[in-house]
């Protein structure tokens, strides 16, 4: 007998050989490159995933960053809202194009370093599963912005925390600094 995370996994992938391009470009987005298909910790995986992006990101600057931010916000409204249709399912396990969205909020605007991304992670991942309040109350929003909100939320949460760590001092110290 197939566990659940298998049959899941075959579902998504009977439904990506059998949808036009643009179901198979939403697929590919939602689940940010496959990540969210992993049987443990999609959500997770899909935030570590964004790691290099938000290192990409921040060698363009903050105006890129937040255009970058603006661009992946209406892509996965968009990518979770056509995913629930085409698996006619709500808020799926799979989709992590939120964790994405909500991770780069958390960067913006703090420095680039491993202190920084390692807190933003942590916080980030924290809030997205505990949902304190308001975030658990958005989850009743529908379609691709009820999928996208609270991790948004989650995003100014723990950007709001690790600002507020970052003020020790001693622990912007450039010892941390990510090279690049």
């Amino acid at each position: 007998m197939m566990s659940k995370p298998q049959s899941d996994i075959l579902y998504i992938w009977k439904n990506f050989r059998q949808t036009n391009f643009s179901g198979k470009i939403v697929l590919v987005l939602s689940t940010w490159f496959g990540t969210g298909l992993l049987p443990i910790a999609p959500g997770t995986f899909g935030t570590l995933a964004t790691v290099p992006l938000i290192l990409v990101l921040d060698n363009l600057g903050t105006i890129y960053k937040a255009l970058s931010l603006m661009i992946a916000i209406v892509v996965a409204i968009w990518a979770s809202g056509r995913h629930q249709k085409l698996l006619r399912q709500s808020d799926p396990r799979e989709i992590v194009i939120d964790e994405v969205a909500g991770f780069l909020l958390t960067m913006l605007f703090l420095p680039r370093s491993w202190l920084a991304i390692g807190l933003g992670f942590i916080f980030f991942r924290l809030f997205d599963i505990l949902k304190p309040y308001p975030i658990r109350q958005t989850e009743r929003i529908k379609g691709g912005l009820g999928v996208v909100i609270d991790d948004l939320i989650a995003g100014l949460y723990a950007y709001a925390v690790v600002r507020i760590i970052l003020l020790i001092p001693g622990l912007s110290d450039s010892t941390f600094t990510v090279p690049g």
